[in-house]
């Protein structure tokens, strides 16, 4: 009987994944991924489902990749392409929101892992960092990308240039978690988020998911648009069903 890497529970429309490997720092090794995308698709296609929350458990939210295993499959890593891409497309395909529970280390590919989600909230213990300069790899989950736009690009490039850590208050400072939270509150607190937004119409907070994260990533007028083509269908439909 293979190993349990990620515990699910599933409790007023919220569901909580946590990463098990504490004793890796809950490093993301391949059978990890696996069952972790496994847990990911199966709750996305649970109707009941309305919002996820990702944590850790022990010491870290999530320290990256198990570079040790990397390290001795560097031959098919290179020939396989970028290593865990089934588990940030399983991730970006959840249509419900995900919220980090940030516990401890959000440590490189952890780091990248809790910016794919769409709420942060960070226990006072947590500890953030990119040390992708210091081990010799680039990023290829986002962090190069997502981190600049969050936080701007002259800190970004101090953490990761540097790979220095920064605490939980330092990064609300920075806009790179939504709070702050008590460690033993941090998980009630995520999941009474989720329970508030599983109040929430379902069909209008994924259409503004969508549209917000359209307007992240495209240019501003074409997201503006795009924002007033839907607005008025949407406006159109609620109208008509209000006769």
């Amino acid at each position: 009987m293979s190993e349990v890497l990620v515990n699910l529970e599933i409790d007023q429309q919220v569901a909580v994944i946590t990463l098990n490997r504490p004793d890796a720092l809950n490093a993301l090794s391949r059978a990890l991924r696996s069952q972790l995308v496994s847990a990911l698709q199966a709750l996305d296609a649970d109707p009941s489902v309305r919002a996820i929350v990702l944590t850790g458990a022990g010491r870290a939210f999530c320290a990256g990749l198990d570079f040790a295993e990397l390290q001795a499959s560097g031959a098919d890593v290179a020939e396989n392409g970028i290593v865990g891409r089934e588990l940030l497309a399983a991730l970006d395909a959840v249509k419900c929101p995900v919220i980090a529970a940030v516990n401890g280390f959000a440590i490189t590919g952890g780091l990248e892992l809790m910016l794919r989600c769409d709420v942060i909230l960070a226990s006072t213990a947590a500890v953030f960092a990119d040390t992708h300069a210091k081990v010799g790899i680039v990023p290829a989950w986002g962090a190069s990308q997502i981190l600049p736009r969050l936080i701007g690009p002259y800190r970004a490039k101090e953490m990761s240039l540097s790979g220095r850590k920064i605490d939980a208050q330092q990064a609300y400072a920075w806009g790179l978690v939504n709070r702050v939270i008590e460690p033993d509150e941090l998980l009630e607190a995520a999941c009474a988020l989720g329970r508030e937004m599983a109040g929430c119409d379902q069909q209008a907070q994924l259409t503004i998911k969508g549209l917000i994260e359209t307007g992240w990533w495209d240019p501003m007028s074409d997201a503006f648009e795009l924002e007033q083509e839907i607005s008025m269908a949407a406006f159109s439909k609620f109208a008509a069903s209000a006769k």
